[in-house]
């Protein structure tokens, strides 16, 4: 019980770095990829969640959260590259 705790905690943790990340980061380059670190983590967050509460609909939205992310990253490099 205490494992999957810690998994989540740690989880959170590598969150708030990637917020820290996230807000002070020198360019947009280093934004778009802590924004990307971070939608990863949730992922993985679900993805736990699904196996702990033994819920597997959270891995399906999971797979549609991960897909929308991956979408929008691609969206957000065209704009930042000036394809857009």
């Amino acid at each position: 019980m205490t494992r999957w705790i810690f998994t989540v905690l740690v989880l959170v943790a590598l969150m708030l770095l990637a917020m820290v990340r996230l807000f002070k980061g020198p360019t947009s380059a280093d934004r778009v990829v802590a924004l990307d670190a971070i939608n990863t983590l949730v992922v993985a967050a679900m993805i736990v969640l699904a196996v702990v509460f033994r819920q597997f609909i959270f891995v399906d939205v999971a797979i549609i959260y991960a897909l929308l992310a991956f979408v929008g990253t691609l969206y957000i490099a065209k704009y930042l590259g000036g394809e857009l």
